[in-house]
């Protein structure tokens, strides 16, 4: 297997399996046609980001519960633009996937292919942010110290700590928000929660349902999987529970797997038990078990589905028929999307191009519609 691998984060194994840690849940996604270890954070590259940090005091989460100063960290590329009136007119938010970061999308899969010089998302025309949300990269996070004492986020309070910091960095309207698997599902809840704040929501990579069925299945297995190791020990553990971590990641890695990249990549006994080895020995030393937890138990009470007619702005909804975790079988998007007002659902046909659930990430598979897209709801088109 290619050493090039990048480390796995858990937002990526739903996305990266080709793309994108967009995560934790995904295949890991390269440029190279030589077989690659499954990871979910993004490859190296090299852009001009700019590092950003918002404190918010007082951040009241859900539950009720109360933290004195929430760190919130993200990164920028391009230039803010004001229009007339004094206010930002091209900024763009791109959301990460479940354990991935703010570097998800820099991954060159889908950064090399939209940021660059006149593409879709150039960054000389759009000021680009990629937060870093609550729990994940450099943001506020159990194994900051608080561990299992932390706050119980939800996506409600992701998506409004997001809100929060743009208001901080005087950014009162958003050209597009495009969110990727966690990131995809954040979306529909920002349509919902702040249906005028946007030109146009581009959901990659999720369902707006509640997460029941195997979704929800898998996700509390890897919870439990952590909970149940004597090793936990309630979350205070000095060292990392490696049997629960170990079974938890085993289940991450089939979440965003695809069947035909995996056989291709693994095409015998020997190469299908090597590559479990190397996806393991990348997202053990990547993973903290209590942010784990924690970044799968966000999606707990998520279910936009009873209010989807009350998103007005225009949507590009894209999944993949060999979505893991979205089953395509199922056949809710096809029923769902009738209820959102100026809404499109494509679903990507299987391909060599494609990879499970990080198919969000391949930008080359999709990027024609978004152009399309981004044409469409051009303001004043």
């Amino acid at each position: 297997m290619s050493s090039r691998i990048a480390q796995i984060s858990i937002a990526a194994t739903l996305l990266l399996a080709a793309a994108a840690h967009s995560q934790t849940m995904s295949m890991p996604v390269t440029n190279s046609a030589a077989p690659t270890q499954p990871t979910a954070q993004a490859l190296p590259t090299t852009w001009p980001t700019k590092d950003g940090w918002i404190t918010l005091p007082n951040f009241k989460f859900g539950t009720g519960e109360t933290f004195p100063e929430l760190k919130l960290h993200y990164l920028t590329l391009g230039t803010p633009h004001r229009n007339p009136q004094g206010h930002v007119d091209n900024a763009i938010l791109l959301l990460h996937g479940t354990g991935g970061n703010a570097h998800s999308l820099l991954n060159p899969v889908f950064s090399k292919v939209l940021f660059v010089p006149g593409g879709i998302l150039d960054i000389q025309k759009y000021f680009l942010i990629l937060p870093d949300d609550i729990g994940h990269g450099d943001s506020s996070k159990p194994s900051d110290g608080l561990h299992a004492h932390f706050p119980a986020y939800d996506y409600d309070d992701m998506v409004r700590s997001q809100r929060m910091m743009l208001d901080a960095m005087k950014i009162d309207h958003l050209r597009l928000i495009l969110g990727t698997s966690m990131g995809c599902m954040q979306s529909f809840v920002w349509g919902e929660t702040y249906p005028d704040f946007m030109d146009a929501l581009a959901p990659f990579a999720c369902l707006p349902v509640e997460l029941a069925g195997r979704n929800r299945m898998m996700r509390y297995m890897a919870i439990q999987d952590i909970k149940l190791d004597p090793a936990w020990t309630g979350g205070e553990y000095k060292t990392q529970p490696q049997d629960g971590l170990r079974a938890a990641n085993e289940i991450v890695m089939i979440m965003g797997s695809s069947a035909l990249q995996m056989q291709k990549q693994a095409p015998t006994r020997a190469q299908a038990e090597q590559y479990v080895d190397s996806y393991l020995a990348h997202a053990m030393t990547a993973a903290d078990a209590n942010n784990l937890i924690y970044y799968f138990n966000a999606s707990r009470n998520y279910n936009p589905e009873p209010k989807l007619e009350t998103i007005t702005a225009p949507v590009l909804w894209i999944n993949s028929a060999d979505d893991f975790i979205n089953p395509a079988e199922l056949g809710i998007a096809e029923k769902l999307v009738k209820r959102i007002p100026h809404a499109r659902f494509i679903l990507i046909p299987i391909s060599d191009a494609t990879r499970g659930h990080g198919t969000h990430t391949v930008a080359a598979v999709w990027k024609d519609y978004l152009a399309d897209f981004m044409h469409q709801t051009e303001p004043g088109h």
